[in-house]
C-alpha cells in the first residue's frame, strides 16, 4: 500500500512538472516574443522606419510579456473571451500589424537594393518616379563610351549613322535635340552635359 501511495505522489509531481515546463516553455522569450526578420533593409533610406520597427517590435513583446504576467493574459491564444481580453488581444494585433507593415517596407526595400537599386532610386521610385536600375545606366554609359573611337575624331557638320545613333540615345535620354546625323553645336553641347 505505501509503495503504490508512492507512485502515485511521484505520477502526480511528474505530471505537474510537466505542465509548469510546458508553460514555461511557451512563454519564454525564446519561444513567445517576435523575433526580427533578419531579410530586412537596415540601410533604408529613411533611418527613422528602421528606429520604428525595432521599437514597435520591443513594444510588441513588452505588451505580450506584461499581459501574461500582470493579468495572465495570453494575447496569441487567449483563455477567455470577456471583453477586457478581447481590448487586450486587439491592442496586441494592432502593435501587431504597426510591426508588419514597418517590416514588408523594409522587406521591399531590401529586394530592391538585391536587384541592384539604390537608396535615391528606391526613394523616387516610392514617390512615383520611374527609375532605371544601376545595370541600365552602366550599361548605357559603356554604350556611349564604346561608340568614340579616340583615334578618330568628329568635326562640326559632319554627318554619319554614328552621330545619327548618338543623338538616338541622348534624346532617349531626355535631351532635347534634333536627330538628323548632323554633328551640330546643339549635339555637342548634349554630349558634354551627358559627360558631366
Amino acid at each position: 500500500m505505501k509503495k503504490l501511495l508512492i507512485v502515485l505522489i511521484m505520477i502526480v509531481v511528474l505530471i505537474f512538472a510537466y505542465n509548469q515546463y510546458k508553460e514555461y516553455q511557451r512563454f519564454h522569450p525564446e519561444n513567445y516574443n517576435y523575433k526580427t526578420s533578419q531579410n530586412i533593409d537596415l540601410e533604408y533610406f529613411n533611418q527613422d522606419i528602421v528606429y520604428n520597427y525595432f521599437e514597435a517590435v520591443q513594444s510588441l513583446n513588452g505588451f505580450a510579456a506584461l499581459q501574461w504576467s500582470a493579468n495572465e493574459i495570453d494575447v496569441k491564444s487567449p483563455e477567455n473571451d470577456d471583453e477586457a481580453t478581447q481590448y487586450i488581444v486587439e491592442e496586441y494585433n494592432k502593435k501587431l500589424a504597426k510591426v508588419k507593415y514597418y517590416e514588408a517596407k523594409l522587406k521591399a526595400s531590401k529586394q530592391l537594393k538585391d536587384e541592384g537599386f539604390t537608396n535615391a532610386q528606391i526613394k523616387a521610385k516610392l514617390e512615383g518616379n520611374i527609375v532605371p536600375k544601376n545595370s541600365e545606366v552602366a550599361e548605357f554609359n559603356a554604350k556611349i563610351k564604346s561608340m568614340f573611337n579616340p583615334s578618330s575624331k568628329i568635326r562640326l557638320g559632319e554627318k554619319s549613322a554614328f552621330i545619327y545613333e548618338i543623338q538616338k540615345l541622348l534624346v532617349k535620354k531626355g535631351y532635347d535635340i534634333p536627330v538628323d546625323g548632323v554633328y551640330k553645336n546643339i549635339t555637342q553641347d548634349a554630349i558634354y552635359k551627358f559627360e558631366e
